[in-house]
C-alpha cells in the first residue's frame, strides 16, 4: 500500500510541474551571392508562454546592431535580385501570413516576421536571447532565419524593411533541426 501511495504521489507532483518549453536548434549560416557558406553557430529557438525565444551563440559576426528576421520560406541559397545574385534570396521575403506589407517591430503591426534587433560585441560575439511574442514554434517550421548587415529601425523609411541591407547569415528552421547530429570527434579504425 504505501508503493501505491508513494507511486500516487510521485505522479501528482510531476503532473502539477510546468511543462518543459519545446525548442529547436537552427544551425547559422554565412551566405553570399556565391551561396550558403561556413557554419558560424547556432540559434536556440524556445517557446514559452509568452511566444518565441530566439537564443543565439553566433560567433565571426560584423560588430554592431544587425536586423534580424523570419523569412517566407526554408532556403538560404542565392538567387537574381534587380538583374545580379544575392546572398539568401531564395528565402523570400520577411514572414507576413497576415498580409500587412509593412515593415515593423515585434510589438507592432507590421510582419510577423519581424524580431528585435541583434547586438553583436567588438569581438563579432552574439549570445543576447530576443523575444517574439506574436509568434508561435509551430508557425516557424519551415521558414528561415536572417541577420542582415545592417540595423533596424523598424520602419520603411527613410529605407525599406527597417534598412537592414544584405542578408549575412541565414538558417532554416525544420521540425528536425533540433535532431542535428552532433560531429563525431571519435577515430575510427
Amino acid at each position: 500500500m504505501k508503493i501505491i501511495a508513494a507511486c500516487f504521489l510521485t505522479f501528482s507532483t510531476l503532473s502539477t510541474l510546468p511543462a518543459i518549453a519545446a525548442e529547436i536548434m537552427v544551425p547559422m549560416h554565412r551566405v553570399t551571392e556565391k551561396g550558403v557558406e561556413e557554419k558560424i553557430g547556432q540559434i536556440t529557438v524556445i517557446e514559452s508562454a509568452h511566444g518565441v525565444q530566439f537564443k543565439p551563440d553566433l560567433r565571426n559576426l560584423p560588430p554592431g546592431v544587425h536586423g534580424f528576421h523570419i523569412h517566407q520560406n526554408p532556403s538560404c541559397e542565392p538567387k537574381e535580385k534587380d538583374g545580379k545574385m544575392a546572398a539568401a534570396e531564395a528565402a523570400g521575403g520577411h514572414y507576413d501570413p497576415d498580409k500587412n506589407e509593412k515593415h515593423g517591430g515585434p510589438w507592432g503591426d507590421g510582419h510577423k516576421g519581424d524580431l528585435p534587433a541583434l547586438y553583436v560585441s567588438s569581438g563579432g560575439i552574439t549570445t543576447q536571447p530576443v523575444m517574439a511574442s506574436q509568434l508561435t514554434l509551430a508557425e516557424l517550421s519551415g521558414r528561415a532565419i536572417i541577420i542582415h548587415a545592417s540595423g533596424d529601425n523598424y520602419s520603411d523609411y527613410p529605407e525599406p524593411l527597417g534598412g537592414g541591407g544584405e542578408r549575412i547569415a541565414c538558417g532554416v528552421i525544420t521540425d528536425t533541426a533540433e535532431k542535428e547530429a552532433p560531429e563525431d570527434t571519435t577515430s575510427k579504425p
